[in-house]
């Protein structure tokens, strides 16, 4: 098609673009229309879709396909011009017909809402507090007590029970004289202050001994579903009383349930994983800080189209969330079931869209203002990378991004990766009590690798999966 195109800036983030269509190139979309109106129609002697033109022409006129081609093609021409100009539109357009609708060439003007184009500054100086745990002897300690706790055994004692002992009870739980299922048993070991049948249980067997029996009522809680409330007469007898003993801290212990042949080694091991732990999660915190800090370097009042399609796409994130976590839970069920007001949820969710839009312009105006660019090298190895991940091949991934027009999102979304890394490169990064922080990772030398980076890099992100789903 050859389109002839302008765009002229308007007020309130609009431009107009102009849009002029040959009319010999329009003459293809009304050949269209008259096909789309052939299987429409029932013409006698004709099967549907191939009554030829000069027949529909003379019984339905020119004006009906004219018609019918103006409202088929426009969208595809506006759709290139935007292509063509290059124009960031985010909100759908104004389309006013200004010449063509009855015969000749066809021109419109579309005025459409553009993204903001602002400018940064102080974004290579940002600063960032993070919490990087002091590694101390005792932390280290609390470690290697967690190692021994797993190695431990079990000794009778005749001391009073205590959280984290041992008690070998026989327990029956009853409503009305019925025992309840799940609740009787006999030489059950439990385990002090676990909590896992009632929190009563616990509370009864602090400070008791073998022989002393339990009588006592509570609630059930809420694992036995509709049951779940009622209240249970208990009676616990307990037959003895266990505590944990650990394992004496020696060389030749350590030789025997690790990779380390001294408690010094397993020590400064410990001490370097909990060092590569602390590095990989201050990391994520400067990273999550700094995209923060970007959004407070745009001051702009944002257009509500850009901040309506950041909450429904954390609606729509969160439905999905929910739909997978949580067997099919609605949004609304949600609030409910933890709480929250419906107006306070939505308040929040537009101030943290506000934010996240202000930390896209952010990084867009540092792709700019530092001319940061993703190399078709990096497109190619991100395709690669969700083939890989989807189990499909990439010239099949980039057939599909490229079918659906989202491919140079794909560049554009590595292009904002690169700019935020360009953030957190340049930043200062400090402790709580203002001293840098080195948060280099060791690279792994040539006979070893650097101790267990994945791994502690795997938990770190294990961590993180755990946090309350994101409104």
């Amino acid at each position: 098609m050859s389109l002839t195109t302008t765009v002229e800036p308007l007020e309130g983030n609009k431009v107009r673009l102009h849009v002029a269509i040959p009319a010999a190139d329009f003459e293809r979309a009304i050949d269209a229309a008259f096909r789309k109106l052939a299987h429409e129609v029932k013409i006698p002697g004709f099967r549907p879709g191939k009554a030829p033109r000069r027949l529909l022409e003379g019984r339905f006129g020119t004006e009906v396909a004219r018609d019918q081609a103006l409202r088929d093609a426009l969208p595809e021409y506006y759709a290139e011009a935007v292509v063509n100009e290059d124009v960031d539109v985010i909100a759908p357009p104004e389309i006013e017909i200004t010449a063509g609708e009855e015969e000749g060439d066809v021109e419109f003007d579309a005025v459409v809402e553009v993204r903001p184009v602002v400018e940064v500054e102080g974004h290579d100086k940002l600063r960032v507090e993070v919490d990087l745990p002091e590694i101390t002897d005792e932390v280290v300690a609390e470690q290697v007590d967690q190692l021994r706790d797993r190695f431990a055994d079990l000794a009778d004692s005749d001391q009073p029970l205590t959280d984290g002992d041992y008690a070998e009870i026989d327990i029956t739980g009853s409503i009305a004289g019925e025992d309840v299922e799940g609740l009787s048993a006999t030489d059950y070991l439990y385990s002090v202050g676990s909590a896992i049948v009632t929190e009563k249980l616990d509370e009864e067997l602090r400070g008791k001994k073998t022989g002393d029996i339990l009588l006592f009522d509570d609630e059930l809680p809420e694992r036995f579903g509709e049951q779940a409330g009622e209240a249970v007469s208990f009676r616990v007898l307990v037959k003895e009383t266990k505590k944990k003993v650990l394992p004496e801290l020696t060389d030749d212990w350590v030789g025997e349930v690790s990779e380390f042949d001294t408690v010094e080694a397993l020590q400064d091991d410990i001490r370097t994983r909990l060092e590569l732990y602390g590095k990989v999660q201050a990391g994520v915190q400067v990273r999550e800080k700094i995209f923060n800090e970007a959004a407070g370097l745009v001051s702009i009042e944002l257009p509500d189209s850009l901040v309506n399609q950041e909450m429904e796409r954390r609606l729509h994130d969160m439905a999905h969330r929910l739909e997978e976590q949580m067997k099919g839970l609605t949004i609304p069920q949600y609030l409910a079931m933890t709480g929250q007001d419906q107006q306070e949820f939505v308040d929040t969710l537009r101030d943290s869209a506000k934010e996240a839009v202000r930390a896209d312009l952010a990084l867009r105006a540092v792709i700019v203002q530092e001319q940061i660019e993703a190399t078709d090298d990096e497109l190619t190895a991100e395709i690669e990378r969700v083939a890989e991940r989807f189990d499909e091949k990439p010239a099949q991934v980039r057939k599909d991004l490229e079918r659906r027009g989202v491919l140079e999102a794909v560049r554009s979304d590595i292009a904002r990766s690169k700019a935020l890394q360009f953030l957190v490169d340049h930043a200062e990064v400090v402790d709580t009590n203002g001293n840098p922080v080195d948060l280099t990772l060791p690279e792994p030398s040539a006979t070893e690798e650097a101790p267990e980076a994945a791994e502690v890099a795997e938990v770190a992100a294990a961590d993180e999966s755990q946090e309350e789903p994101e409104s």
